[in-house]
């Protein structure tokens, strides 16, 4: 049997000399090109004007980052509050000393519940449209935006697997390991690609994007789904939380409601006016 096992071991960035460019925020940056891009197509495609396209990239960015930065510090990492309060709300750390971090430790549920604020205020002050017509497109960006964020994770080795117990895998060097683990992040990552295929061909080939509330439902349930399952072999964030309710982890406690509120968009909701598409 041949062994295929390989041993992650990459720099923390792209070495510039006077400043290094992390991979984790080269693939945010990245996330939210492509993100732009593609709102660019569906814009044209329903005729919205272009002026409020960079209106909806700042309020995605805002709040993403807002989002996820909190999403982390409540869901795993409460003692920073206390402990190293800038932390909380900027790419830095000062204890035990002084250094740039770059954006490392970020929540996807707490991004996922600040876009979704966000994109409330975008539809009705700047798009006035229903919230659900934004979320229902959005949500395409989105998922092609996670799997560059896993990619981040995976450059940064974070968020790793369990080991494999076998002769494949990944040996994650950072941690001074001789044995491999599951790739977490990789398995994620190729779960949002495919979450985001569907979502595009939902979208441009059929009509389910006229039923409002439907690919944002889509979306929640496919994506959370994704997370939920990968969670079994990843390690716990939050040590002592692998088994923590129920013999479920904080990820998928937390991704349960998401993939409630996904059926119910996609099966029961009916909207109270006439929404515009």
């Amino acid at each position: 049997m041949i062994a295929s096992q390989i041993t992650w071991n990459p720099s923390e960035g792209i070495d510039l000399g006077f400043f290094v460019i992390r991979y984790y925020s080269l693939m945010f940056v990245i996330a939210f090109t492509i993100g732009w891009y593609l709102m660019k197509r569906i814009y044209n495609r329903e005729n919205v004007s272009q002026e409020k396209l960079d209106s909806i990239f700042i309020y995605t960015v805002i709040a993403t980052l807002i989002g996820a930065r909190l999403g982390h510090v409540l869901f795993y990492q409460t003692e920073l509050l206390w402990e190293d309060p800038l932390a909380v709300i900027l790419p830095i750390q000062t204890q035990p000393e002084f250094s740039f971090t770059g954006f490392r430790g970020l929540a996807s549920h707490g991004a996922a519940i600040a876009v979704i604020i966000a994109m409330y205020f975008y539809a009705k002050n700047v798009l006035k449209k229903h919230v659900l017509w934004v979320l229902d497109r959005i949500v395409m960006p989105v998922a092609i935006g996670g799997v560059f964020v896993r990619l981040g994770n995976f450059f940064n080795s974070e968020m790793i697997g369990k080991p494999t117990n076998g002769d494949y895998g990944v040996i994650f060097a950072k941690y001074g390991e001789t044995f491999a683990r599951h790739p977490g992040q990789l398995y994620e990552a190729a779960g949002y690609v495919i979450v985001f295929i569907i979502l595009m061909l939902v979208y441009w080939k059929t009509e389910k994007r006229k039923q409002t509330g439907f690919i944002f439902g889509l979306f929640l349930t496919l994506l959370w789904s994704v997370r939920f399952i990968v969670e079994y072999i990843k390690v716990e964030q939050v040590t002592g939380r692998e088994d923590w309710v129920l013999g479920l982890n904080t990820g998928q406690l937390l991704s349960i409601p998401f993939i409630i509120a996904g059926i119910y968009f996609m099966f029961f909701y009916t909207p109270k006016h006439k929404t515009t598409v």
